[in-house]
């Protein structure tokens, strides 16, 4: 066994890992219905297994206006038993468990979320496309209830942990930014109206998560783009969050609306998504991905640990434990962030290219991820359950070739 901070215990609040790594929230699209499903129970406990200190389950949906996809959790009372068989399986392999919790806002289409999206502002999204409406005062009184009753449901289902997104333009980061946030009230303007909502929501997450429960927050650190929040403004969203008494950071940056290889770095592979298209959209998406995807959807270069530069800025502005995410494959430079000073380590493509990652890094059997880079489960996951292209059997040709261009481009 291989001797390395990695594997040593810490603590999230209340709450105390067996070692440092965390399955990261990537949107596994396995929740059919909007409820657990067999292969999520599968995967998330292979996980356990494999190694993780904490496994998350991602972005599930406190209400059904905040869904954006049909294959997401939506956590309700009637899912309950079906959660908490699997955090029953994932406790028995060792690790703890965590769910994320969040409101995608505009991000949706009425034939989703049951109702006209909503978000900070009104307007045209051109993500769904659709035409969104800024949330009433009342609404948004609801919608903090909604969050605290979601905690009381984790807790119910078992879960040691529940992440709040309040990054990558979901609806509390669509309050944040002044890219969405156009609002004349009091949740909006100033940064300290913008960041009212998301200190209603964690003051009552806080209230129900009690003192037996760990709450992290994942933010970012920019949007990515010029018009969205910087990083002087994200630092003090940070200390705020610090000031609500979260127990943990999680560090990241992006707009999945506007830029969303800034979250995960590299190519999206405009073939694998047009491959996967629902067939409503064929005759449309798909042109549209293979001739303008490039300018939609720009390249963001990748490399290891992609965030620590400005996640540093970070360590130094607080001194709360921090979360670090982005581009964690190897040993050595996991071992170099947890020495800057962080507390602990998500990942997600690592663990989606095996499930015993974890398990073979501790033994020494290998030293980093032999994940290419090549974001295929990406591109899968917006319409199919998230896979690896090395557990695809009949990957069709084009594709096959799109990955390995990318994972020479990324090596």
């Amino acid at each position: 066994m291989i001797d390395s901070p990695i594997f040593t215990p810490f603590n999230i609040g209340p709450v105390i890992l067996r070692n440092r790594i965390i399955r990261s929230a990537a949107f596994e699209n396995m929740a059919y219905g909007n409820s657990p499903s067999q292969d999520l129970y599968d995967y998330h406990v292979a996980v356990a297994r494999g190694g993780v200190g904490m496994t998350t389950l991602a972005y599930a949906s406190v209400s059904r206006s905040g869904l954006s996809f049909k294959g997401q959790l939506w956590l309700r009372e009637a899912i309950i038993p079906g959660l908490k068989r699997i955090t029953d399986a994932v406790h028995a392999a060792g690790a703890k468990c965590s769910i994320q919790l969040g409101h995608c806002g505009n991000m949706t289409h009425r034939s989703t979320c049951g109702c006209m999206p909503v978000g900070a502002s009104g307007g045209f999204n051109l993500y769904s496309p659709t035409f969104v409406r800024g949330l009433k005062v009342p609404e948004i009184d609801a919608l903090v209830e909604d969050f605290g009753h979601a905690v009381d449901l984790a807790r119910e289902a078992g879960f040691d942990c529940v992440e709040i997104h309040a990054g990558h333009g979901y609806l509390i980061s669509q309050f944040l930014s002044p890219y969405t946030n156009h609002r004349r009230d009091e949740y909006g303007g100033s940064l300290q109206n913008r960041m009212r909502l998301m200190q209603r929501v964690i003051r009552r997450v806080m209230e129900a998560a009690g003192d037996d429960m760990g709450v992290l927050v994942k933010m970012n650190m920019h949007d990515g783009f010029r018009g969205g929040m910087q990083k002087d403004e994200c630092l003090e969203v940070a200390r705020e969050l610090e000031r609500l008494g979260v127990h943990a950071l999680v560090l990241s940056a992006g707009f999945v609306s506007k830029a969303p290889m800034e979250v995960m770095r590299g190519d999206m592979p405009l073939r694998t998504m047009a491959h996967y298209v629902p067939r409503l959209q064929y005759l449309w998406f798909k042109p549209l991905l293979l001739l303008a995807g490039k300018k939609i959807i720009p390249t963001v270069p990748y490399k290891e640990a992609y965030f620590l530069e400005d996640a540093m800025k970070f360590r130094a502005a607080v001194k709360l434990p921090l979360v670090y995410v982005g581009g964690m494959v190897s040993r050595q430079k996991m071992e170099e962030v947890l020495a800057a000073g962080f507390a602990g380590l998500q990942m997600a493509r690592a663990l989606i290219r095996d499930t015993e990652f974890v398990n073979k890094l501790r033994s020494g059997a290998i030293d980093r991820s032999p994940c290419g880079h090549s974001n295929y489960c990406i591109g899968r996951m917006y319409t199919l359950e998230m896979k690896c292209n090395r557990c695809v059997a009949d990957l069709p040709e084009r594709l096959r070739r799109e990955v390995e261009e990318a994972e020479k481009r990324w090596k």
